[in-house]
């Protein structure tokens, strides 16, 4: 390009990505050869011209993929060698990330001013049954129940089984039974396959009218030739032809599973969801869960969606951010087929750092034997969080909170556990555990120290007393934890918490510490001033044999990339277990209460003593629940 020609290229960079896209790739022709735009060091016109791109998103979003190599060359060279013309922008994002921040501290806003709520709302949710429900698809369905409520509308439940190599009855059951355990109900529950037939009429509509062709091009062509904008050599064929071959993909026929539908919309749009999609494609090998082998052929989502959407009624489709830019696409199947159009609402997806939510990253966890099941308290499902002790009113509480906005960030766990604490800590039953490892017999000497063991009623809960009362056991000989009994010095005064303050004589020296004495000073001693307030158990009492688990995040990357292998980032320590001894009253619990040890935090019970079978080894499996306040594990 000639310097008259690219002066006034800055200009023209701000508009939509369809009008700029050929200016990119004339600056990246223009930079073969060359490291700066004109000249050989930093100019006015670089400076600008990289200014503009920036505040592009689309053209920003673009480079940093590197589709045009020379313009990508040329951009991360002046983004790394000339920090000093990029303040504008960095104040720029800056005042954008605060604004963003700001929204979700303040919680979701839900004025979206819905369009023709007066003539009724249908909305719907509409998960894939190829694996159990994560966060993600919590918030979906939460928001669409919401809007329902609001408006005294309806729910729509249709499970979105058009893929049978990745479906099972198991995720279907699974999907329904997490959703009542959320509170969601459903006012119908359909399948996509209910509708086969029909998609199968209107896709035959689509062929008869021009707007599809059959394509047997192989998978990598297709790829290239769309990311191109280059037309299918078989986008021209007959109406009849298609049609014809549209019937060989029905037979499952060796012709026909070589080939797909494409719908007609596109070949150079630069939205590429625009492209020609594929519409249809063929399954022999693989029973549907529902339809057996009827079919040998099955709709795509992009094709199902829009179409079954507009046939059972729905009038407000909601759905993540992730669907944005086939929004259009949505739109122009149900123009083109002349069907009843459907509002489209998108809201940004719940993304958490070290955490990923896609389920075919999850499945092969799952699979390949990482974690223990969909359930896994590391797992970012709902029963996967439920398990590790996340109450239900509490993720429901932390989901409407944060709104349908389209704003997309990274959320740390702490505000997600945090709220779950609010719920818990007034309920929590408090309960006592030490560490089995190198424990501590201590006998408690003085006047007050008592000459046989006995058992007096507390409460549960300091703050609660409809919580209940439980038995706590005193004697003459207690044990202590090994790291408490480490930080003692000779004649230090602690509080045992629960009974008074004592006086700590008799250590004995060495590592582990083996033993020590506590002399009683209830009467005269004050809580308040000493530094140390331990746990303990009388040893009279029958302690409760537990398990104290602890979990890490999965993944030590905060955010995957779409390029980055899973296996490289997986965290290879994500669960630590302690022996522990409980304090009698622990015998009663049962799997899913919720406690709190005192000095450990909230536990949920995942196995009570009497939730073992004959001849195992009957114990307390405890996992421990985050609070929020160093964020979640």
């Amino acid at each position: 390009m000639k310097l008259e020609e690219l002066h006034p290229i800055e200009a023209l960079l701000t508009a939509d990505f369809r009008s700029i896209e050929p200016r990119l790739q004339s600056l990246d022709k223009h930079l073969i050869l060359r490291t700066y735009l004109h000249g050989y060091t930093l100019s006015e016109l670089d400076t600008k011209v990289w200014q503009a791109l920036r505040g592009n998103r689309a053209a920003f979003s673009f480079i940093k993929r590197g589709s045009l190599a020379n313009l990508a060359r040329w951009f991360e060279f002046i983004e790394v060698m000339h920090p000093e013309i990029q303040d504008e922008i960095k104040a720029k994002d800056a005042a954008a990330k605060a604004k963003v921040a700001a929204a979700s501290k303040a919680g979701g806003s839900y004025a979206l001013n819905l369009q023709n709520t007066d003539q009724g709302v249908v909305t719907r949710f509409l998960p894939e049954p190829s694996g159990y429900l994560h966060i993600g698809h919590a918030k979906a369905a939460l928001l669409s129940w919401y809007f329902a409520q609001q408006y005294k509308g309806q729910l729509r439940l249709r499970l979105d089984d058009t893929n049978p190599d990745k479906e099972k009855e198991e995720y279907q059951d699974a999907i329904i039974e997490d959703l009542a355990m959320m509170g969601i109900k459903c006012d119908t529950l359909t399948y996509t396959s209910d509708y086969f037939d029909y998609l199968y009429e209107m896709a035959i509509k689509m062929i008869k009218e021009g707007h599809a062709y059959a394509d047997d091009t192989d998978q990598e062509t297709m790829r290239n030739e769309r990311w191109n904008g280059i037309a299918s050599k078989r986008r021209d064929r007959t109406v009849e032809e298609n049609l014809r071959i549209f019937e060989e993909m029905k037979k499952g026929s060796e012709e026909g599973v070589a080939h797909c539908l494409r719908a007609k919309l596109s070949v150079d749009n630069p939205n590429k969801a625009m492209r020609d999609p594929v519409i249809y494609r063929c399954n022999v090998d693989t029973p549907h869960h529902r339809t057996g082998t009827k079919w040998k052929m099955y709709p795509m989502y992009d094709f199902a969606c829009p179409v079954v959407d507009s046939y059972e009624g729905v009038t407000h489709a909601l759905r993540s951010t992730e669907y944005t830019d086939r929004n259009p696409q949505y739109a122009w199947f149900q123009k083109t087929l002349q069907i009843r159009k459907v509002h489209m609402w998108d809201f940004a997806r719940m993304n958490f750092i070290k955490t990923f939510l896609s389920k075919r990253k999850l499945a092969k966890l799952v699979d390949t034997g990482k974690v223990w099941g969909w359930d896994d308290p590391r797992m970012p499902t709902i029963r996967g969080v439920r398990r590790r002790g996340m109450g239900i009113e509490a993720l429901r509480e932390f989901i409407i909170a944060q709104g349908p906005s389209r704003n997309v960030v990274t959320m740390d766990w702490t505000k997600f556990w945090a709220t779950n604490k609010k719920h818990i800590d007034p309920v929590a039953p408090r309960h006592t555990a030490l560490l089995k490892k190198d424990l501590v017999r201590v006998p408690v000497t003085g006047a007050e120290a008592p000459a046989q063991p006995f058992q007096e009623d507390r409460p549960k809960h300091p703050k609660n007393k409809d919580i209940g009362t439980k038995k706590v056991a005193f004697g003459p000989e207690i044990l202590l934890d090994q790291a408490d009994a480490k930080s003692f010095k000779e004649g230090e005064e602690i509080t045992l918490m629960a009974w008074g303050n004592a006086f700590v004589r008799n250590i004995a020296e060495g590592d582990p510490i083996t033993s020590l004495t506590c002399e009683l000073n209830v009467a005269k001693g004050d809580v308040k001033t000493t530094e140390k307030k331990v746990t303990w158990l009388a040893s009279s009492q029958t302690l409760v044999p537990a398990e104290l688990w602890d979990f890490d995040y999965l993944i030590t990357k905060d955010t995957l990339q779409e390029e980055d292998n899973m296996e490289d980032f997986l965290n290879p320590t994500t669960s630590t277990m302690e022996e522990a001894f409980c304090d009698e009253a622990t015998a009663e619990l049962k799997k899913d209460d919720i406690i709190q040890l005192e000095r450990r935090g909230y536990y949920r019970v995942d196995k009570g003593l009497n939730d073992w079978k004959e001849g195992e080894e009957k114990r307390l499996v405890l996992f421990n629940i985050p609070t929020g306040k160093t964020g979640s594990k």
